[in-house]
């Protein structure tokens, strides 16, 4: 029992000491998933001196919290994420993973002079990027980037998995088993890997979600249906030798994306939880491994991170998605937000579990260039974000958003707002924010002032700080929400999309002549700016996509419901306007 207690004590203590350090590795601005390795490897036996080399233990902790985690990732992306990067995030989960493992290991057979392939091993082992880094650093980095880079990110990283596993699988076949490892088992063991993580996650997605919207459980019951559903599709679809990890991200996607009264409100429990699988795999993963062993590959693997970083993953961008409409300062930033994190390290186990010569070596490594990914590209998430203006200004939005279940697939939505000094609300009536046609429908909840109610009467005015609770549809919310912001900030917006706002049914020709602009040979004066920026970004716009007509630019403010242009933004060049 004494035993079991001190488990308890070291494992709560280490959890504890993460997140309390998480808050100073925010203030730093570095990711917190380093965070947890850190106390990790000082928790382990060169630090406070736990001994801890169960690699099998360390590859259950991983498989099972990398499923939370794209679990938890699927449900917060919409069938839209799909619709806007689809295409490209596949060629980069394939030919981009091929590219960058063929080109790193071809650089590592020369550079560490080692048999190729044990070199094409470790590339593939860090070959992929990771899902756990980039959800948790690219929906906290603090800055709004352009929808389509998120996506294709986001998509890549939650779908790349297989490829990466197969790719180490094979060369661990190569090296241990060279006789039964063909082309045409591993084109088998390809076909099975995203053949049947596709049918599960599909199948098991949509049942599991029809099932939610028609049982009745207890709410706390919810996520833990969705967790165990999700982990359930994992294991079986792992048994069937299919990709687990492509399967439980799918049903997520479809679990999520089905809204009702189950769903909605499990999403901070299912947060919860994947902050806790991170913290736990990265403890475990720290725990695993001696600072003295990183410092003795630390020159080896700061050349093969530099390689990587600076030529591999652009190469393998530039070559997968340079066709689908992305400019070079958005490949460049593709480029860069290829992080590593808990997938090379779990990846690299594998060796260590069957048996490879020099696998600790490989594991070293890894472990070394996932720190060095993290330290160098996570950290300038937003810096280069800006630098390469993928920023877009920032969105008033709601600052709170509930939603009040009525039944299964009836809800109201309600929406809260902070009233900022020198906006539309300051000094007015709460009712007046309801007075255009398109808000008719919104309804006053309460008026909050120094936490406090306040009884609304005809004489009442809201001043700055107070909080408005509003009953509004969601999808009225973000633009019901201008009338409080700050309209200083509205400033910023027009010197991203410029003075004016344009219709994306004008044409091209009248465009030019109301603002006395010269069109080139190749411009079309009779189209539409709409069908303008669906030849050059195909039928998935989005907020921030720019053209140029002559020195003017042009670029998408804002989507409908629909996903079609709404507005347009017409920045005219200051020489122009003098």
């Amino acid at each position: 029992m004494t035993t079991l207690n001190m488990l308890f004590l070291v494992m709560a203590l280490l959890l504890f000491v993460s997140v309390i350090a998480s808050r100073l590795s925010a203030r730093l601005g570095m990711p917190l998933l380093l965070a947890f390795l850190g106390v990790g490897m000082l928790a382990g036996e060169e630090g406070f001196g736990i001994q801890f080399s169960n690699y099998n233990i360390a590859n259950l902790v991983s498989q099972l919290a990398l499923a939370i985690i794209l679990l938890d990732g699927g449900l917060r992306t919409q069938f839209e994420t799909f619709r806007i990067a689809l295409k490209p995030a596949l060629v980069l989960a394939s030919w981009g993973v091929l590219a960058s493992v063929g080109l790193l290991g071809l650089f590592a057979t020369f550079y560490l002079g080692a048999d190729w392939k044990m070199a094409l091993l470790m590339a593939a082992i860090v070959g992929s990027t990771d899902a756990a880094a980039v959800f948790s650093l690219l929906r906290n980095s603090g800055v709004r980037l352009n929808a389509r880079i998120q996506a294709t990110l986001e998509l890549e990283s939650g779908l790349n998995d297989p490829m990466a596993i197969l790719l180490v699988s094979v060369l661990i076949g190569m090296i241990m088993q060279p006789a039964e490892t063909t082309l045409a088992s591993t084109l088998l063991m390809l076909l099975k890997q995203m053949g049947l993580g596709l049918l599960f996650g599909v199948a098991a997605g949509h049942a599991l979600a029809h099932l939610l919207a028609k049982i009745k459980l207890a709410e706390g019951l919810y996520a833990i249906m969705i967790a165990s559903g999700g982990l359930l599709v994992f294991a079986v679809s792992n048994l069937f030798e299919g990709s687990g990890f492509l399967a439980v991200y799918l049903v997520g996607v479809f679990v999520g994306n089905l809204r009702n009264a189950a769903t909605q409100h499990v999403l901070n429990v299912m947060d919860g939880l994947a902050w806790l699988a991170q913290a736990v795999m990265f403890l475990v993963l720290g725990l695993l491994v001696t600072p003295s062993s990183l410092l003795g590959q630390g020159a080896h693997a700061l050349v093969i991170a530099a390689f990587l970083i600076f030529v591999a993953r652009p190469l393998a961008v530039y070559t997968a998605i340079k066709w689908f409409h992305y400019s070079g300062k958005e490949l460049a930033y593709i480029s860069w937000v290829g992080l590593r994190g808990a997938v090379p390290i779990t990846l690299a186990i594998m060796p260590l579990m069957n048996g490879i010569p020099q696998a600790q070596l490989l594991f070293d490594v890894a472990f070394a260039v996932v720190i060095l990914s993290l330290l160098i590209q996570g950290t300038t998430i937003p810096f280069l974000a800006r630098k390469l203006g993928m920023v877009l200004p920032p969105k008033p939005e709601p600052l709170d958003s509930r939603e009040i279940w009525l039944g299964n697939h009836l809800s109201v939505g309600l929406q809260s707002f902070q009233v900022a000094p020198n906006s539309q609300a300051e000094n007015s009536h709460p009712y007046a924010m309801t007075r255009l046609n398109d808000f008719a429908d919104a309804r006053l909840f309460a008026l909050i002032r120094h936490n406090e109610t306040i009884t609304v009467n005809m004489t009442t005015q809201m001043q700055a700080g107070d909080v408005v609770w509003y009953v509004l549809p969601q999808s009225k919310a973000d633009e019901f929400a201008t009338q409080f912001a700050d309209v200083r900030k509205h400033q910023d917006e027009q010197q991203f999309y410029g003075e004016f706002v344009v219709k994306p049914d004008a044409k091209v020709g009248e465009l030019a002549f109301a603002y006395g602009l010269k069109l080139g040979d190749d411009m079309d004066a009779t189209r539409s700016l709409a069908s303008v920026f669906r030849e050059r970004f195909g039928d998935v716009p989005v907020a921030g996509d720019r053209i140029l007509i002559g020195d003017f630019q042009i670029t998408v403010k804002e989507l409908d419901e629909h996903s079609y242009i709404k507005w347009l933004g017409l920045k005219i060049p200051n020489k122009k306007q003098k």
